[in-house]
């Protein structure tokens, strides 16, 4: 049961996964959370460095979706000065906005990696959806309400995976 909140990978940021060393695993596509995943849930615009990261992974030729459960106006203003499709109000853990970035993609779920800050959203919803997923540490030590409530759950599953030692990384 556990196994489902289980990330591939974790890592401290987004600037610690390499678009390349994705592309050499075979990964062709990214989908990507937004809030405390690329930026603070209140910072409005893209850092110099995580333009830096979108141009590594476009000059790849690896494509990217941000797959949001904010509204649209948020995602909207952050994706489209940067030329990213995204999807919004997702519903993440649900299903369908993966499986539609996918298609958008024009890639196969074996080609794309998911990326995010939260295992009842993020992780659970890319392993339920057959994705490699990558868990980050949130950007912000801050979050809105409804993720505050999720962090308390998330803490208790990640008690419960180190306790029975399916995770050996410290936070």
């Amino acid at each position: 049961m556990l196994q489902i909140f289980l990330p591939g990978e974790y890592v401290k940021s987004i600037f610690h996964i390499s678009p390349k060393k994705l592309k050499e695993s075979g990964i062709k596509g990214i989908i990507t959370d937004l809030d405390n995943t690329l930026v603070e849930w209140d910072r409005p615009n893209a850092t110099p460095q995580l333009l830096e990261w979108f141009k590594e992974v476009k000059d790849l030729g690896m494509k990217i979706t941000i797959v949001s459960n904010n509204n649209e106006q948020r995602v909207k203003a952050f994706s489209e000065p940067h030329s990213i499709p995204f999807i919004y109000k997702a519903r993440k853990p649900m299903g369908k906005a993966f499986l539609k970035a996918v298609k958008d993609m024009n890639l196969k779920k074996e080609e794309v990696v998911v990326i995010g800050d939260q295992l009842l959203t993020d992780v659970l919803g890319g392993n339920r959806n057959g994705f490699q997923t990558i868990l980050v540490v949130p950007v912000a030590s801050t979050d809105g309400f409804f993720t505050r409530i999720n962090r308390m759950i998330e803490r208790r599953i990640m008690e419960n995976l180190k306790r029975k030692g399916m995770i050996q990384w410290e936070e």
